[in-house]
């Protein structure tokens, strides 16, 4: 940046390899946080991490590159442009305390700071009044500050998210369209399907054996089959590319092992997505005396995407059921980003290599990318709300990947739904001209609090606020949840005009099966900009026969220019379930108990058309 803005309060805290000088107009401020991790435990272990803001595991120095990162010759990553890095909790072993995250959250608001972008989840989902993210992210948005959180890489079960409060953007992993396409022919002729990143190939036919048929004398077949180390015998390996079952144990150790027992390659089989190719090449092994293979050399090639990541956590949001998380998809699946020179590529304690640039995956790497973009959105759009931006980058997002079809789920080749991709792969572009934006204050959530978490007011003196009655469903979210259909349900929306100009949006929307909407009124009229107009939208069931599943859709308004669109999710109820819904005041009581959806899994029945429960493969 020219200069360093002149709200920045920040600092560069000095100890251990950090210097002042390691602070330039990109990195404004460093600071670490430890008191609350060394008065639990021990203190932080300097042989094993820096005790300052300077990174030695890779994963700060990956997700600040993605957020804030600039093109670089033959190392070509997606970068953004995010000014501010508050700082880091610091402990061993990736454990990050309660009291050193909420230090770094008012850090981070003292200092200044536009954009809060955590890559950090929390290994149980706890009610919001518990839950240090949301409390230190309602602190930031106090302070007209947005926090971004990663989702959680705990898919594809459901209701696995983390980060779910209303006023954080959650986001989850997405898939790009670049594969490194690697495949393998064997002795026949025959091409395999593979990729990899290896430059080492040399398209010369080796000897090609099953892991299992390569065991040690003493060693189960099952061990040898996954390559564990110390089962392979080097007689029956060297020379030979060596076929390794994905499943037990890491990859990377499987490798390790072929390696050193003298093979010359490695084909990791059996994965999740591509088992018959496993078949294949073991019929052919087992069809010949000697059988034979080469891995070509790596080729560049644009695939279908987005796909949702397997690993990408998934909803339904049992913490509150009616707000549907996560918000958004964006990149997060094989992400190439800068890495730091103390860590490995593996992370690994005798992985000796030390590289600039890592490839790597999770809803961690998401989550930088949608903060460098909500960080250009609030330079374009420096009047606009927090909740504008959010608004922004939901309704443009888009629910089809680059052939036209619905988002699918990397794992089945399914269709995915808003449970997996909230409501869709992130458009930058298109965030930064919506038409419409759904806003919402900082006293309208906590409106949202008194309905749904009481406790976390009472905690910020902040319970006499609250009315006699609150109402959650009604909070002014870019999407809807309605978590139990039975009789009519209405929700009301108020959407502001973002742009600068005389404009009539007409509602569409798109239906499931056996559910029915009107929307009241379904014309919009707006003649200048920051004018509100308010609306409703009734859900009721045409088909009582279809129950105790979730369906999807999407009503949209669109004025010819703009198409503002609002995804939502349905459970078709068998009947009321009472405490959980008041249907005559339509207020909602939070129940940490309720979970909607659980071991349901999507079926291939077209564009976010309903799916049946069905148990989940894992």
């Amino acid at each position: 940046m020219d200069h360093v803005p002149s709200r920045w309060k920040g600092i560069c805290t000095e100890v251990d390899a950090f210097n002042a000088i390691h602070c330039n107009r990109k990195i404004i401020g460093a600071r670490y946080f430890t008191d609350g991790f060394t008065k639990l435990y021990v203190k932080v272990n300097s042989s094993e991490d820096y005790i300052s803001a300077r990174d030695a595991d890779g994963h700060g120095s990956h997700k600040a590159s993605i957020a804030a990162g600039r093109r670089v010759k033959y190392a070509a990553g997606i970068g953004g442009a995010c000014w501010a890095i508050p700082g880091k909790p610091k402990s061993d072993g990736n454990v990050c305390v309660p009291e050193d995250i909420l230090a770094a959250f008012d850090a981070a608001i003292g200092d200044g700071v536009a954009v809060l972008s955590v890559s950090i989840g929390l290994p149980q989902q706890k009610s919001f009044d518990q839950d240090v993210m949301a409390i230190g992210s309602l602190h930031a948005l106090s302070r007209n500050i947005i926090t971004v959180c990663a989702a959680g890489n705990s898919g594809p079960n459901p209701s696995t998210l983390t980060n779910v409060a209303p006023w954080i953007i959650t986001v989850g992993a997405s898939s790009i369209d670049r594969r490194f396409y690697s495949p393998v022919y064997v002795g026949n002729g025959v091409e395999i399907p593979g990729y990899s990143m290896s430059q080492n190939t040399r398209n010369v036919m080796y000897p090609l054996v099953y892991a299992s048929d390569a065991a040690l004398p003493g060693v189960s077949t099952d061990s040898a089959g996954y390559c564990l180390a110390g089962s392979l015998d080097p007689f029956k390996v060297n020379g030979k590319i060596v076929v390794c079952f994905t499943g037990s144990g890491l990859n990377i150790d499987k490798g390790i092992e072929v390696s050193k027992a003298g093979g010359v390659g490695m084909i990791l089989a059996n994965s999740k997505s591509d088992r018959l190719r496993a078949v294949q090449i073991l019929q052919y092994i087992y069809s010949t005396m000697y059988p034979t293979a080469t891995i070509m050399p790596v080729q560049s090639q644009t695939f279908k995407a987005p796909l949702v990541a397997p690993f990408s956590s998934r909803g339904p949001n049992h913490i509150d059921p009616y707000i549907l998380k996560p918000d958004i998809i964006a990149p997060g699946f094989q992400i190439l980003a800068a890495w730091s020179l103390a860590s490995s590529p593996t992370k690994l304690p005798y992985d000796q290599r030390h590289v600039k640039y890592n490839i790597f995956s999770g809803t961690s790497m998401a989550c930088p990318h949608v903060s460098g973009v909500v960080t250009l959105l609030r330079a374009v759009h420096p009047d606009w709300s927090i909740s504008a931006i959010k608004s922004a980058v939901m309704t443009t997002a888009t629910l089809t990947d680059n052939s036209n079809n619905t988002i699918e789920d990397f794992r089945t080749n399914n269709a995915a739904n808003p449970f997996d991709f909230g409501t869709g792969n992130f458009r930058p572009v298109l965030a930064a001209d919506p038409g419409l934006v759904y806003d919402a204050s900082y006293e309208d959530y906590l409106l949202y609090l008194c309905a749904v978490s009481p406790g976390l007011l009472s905690k910020e003196n902040l319970r006499s606020f609250c009315p006699s009655q609150a109402y959650s469903l009604d909070l002014n979210y870019p999407s809807v949840v309605v978590a139990n259909l039975y009789d009519p349900v209405t929700v009301s929306r108020t959407v502001t005009n973002a742009c600068n100009c005389q404009s009539k949006y007409t509602a569409s929307w798109y239906l499931p099966a056996g559910i029915g909407i009107i929307v009241n009124p379904d014309v919009l009229y707006f003649d200048y900009i920051g004018q509100k107009q308010k609306f409703t939208v009734t859900f009721f069931r045409t088909d009582n026969s279809v129950t105790n599943q979730y369906v999807y859709g999407w009503f949209m308004w669109n004025d010819g220019l703009h198409y503002v669109r609002s995804v939502f999710a349905v459970f078709e109820a068998r009947f009321l379930s009472l405490g959980s819904w008041d249907r005559v005041s339509r207020r909602v009581f939070h129940n940490s108990e309720v979970s909607y959806g659980s071991c349901s899994q999507p079926g291939v029945v077209g564009s976010l058309l309903s799916y049946l429960p069905l148990p989940h493969y894992i």
